[in-house]
């Protein structure tokens, strides 16, 4: 049967298999989402996290982790952009609000998340991309992370299989 043959309704339904999420990964989600809101509307920290706990986003993940990120990036977003901005093949300012607001996320976990391998760091940051980024950015966030945790984390990246 070629696919002109089959009607609205027939046909059998290709689920995906939905990742399992753990409360740090939802953390960083939900980071994700606050941040870009605050790069993006200008809007007060306070006033969005007020709203995600209306909405209840807070439920179920690593809120530790989730200020964290949030405090360092929304500090620190033009110490990650120098991070990041040498690896770039244009200015930091042409990239995306998500795929940079990722990038700035990967960054801060490189940098102060010693204990979570940087394998883990990437592999969240592309996830990220993957749900929240422009179609194939996941590969362009691998690449410029995979880079930073070269020059941040010689040793552990010299110790790779």
């Amino acid at each position: 049967m070629n696919l002109n043959q089959f009607k609205p309704g027939e046909g059998e339904e290709i689920v995906q298999k939905k990742r399992s999420t753990t409360p740090r990964s939802q953390a960083r989600q939900v980071a994700l989402q606050a941040l870009y809101q605050w790069h993006i509307n200008s809007s007060e920290l306070s006033e969005i996290n007020k709203q995600f706990l209306e909405e209840g986003r807070f439920q179920k993940i690593d809120m530790e982790l989730y200020n964290d990120i949030v405090r360092y990036v929304s500090i620190n977003s033009e110490g990650l952009d120098e991070v990041i901005s040498p690896l770039l093949d244009r200015s930091v300012v042409m990239i995306g609000p998500v795929e940079k607001t990722i990038m700035r996320i990967g960054v801060f976990e490189l940098k102060e998340s010693l204990k979570i391998p940087y394998k883990v760091i990437i592999d969240e940051s592309v996830e990220l991309a993957k749900n929240f980024g422009a179609d194939e950015s996941h590969k362009f966030v691998n690449g410029i992370l995979d880079k930073v945790a070269q020059n941040l984390r010689s040793l552990e990246f010299s110790k790779k299989d």
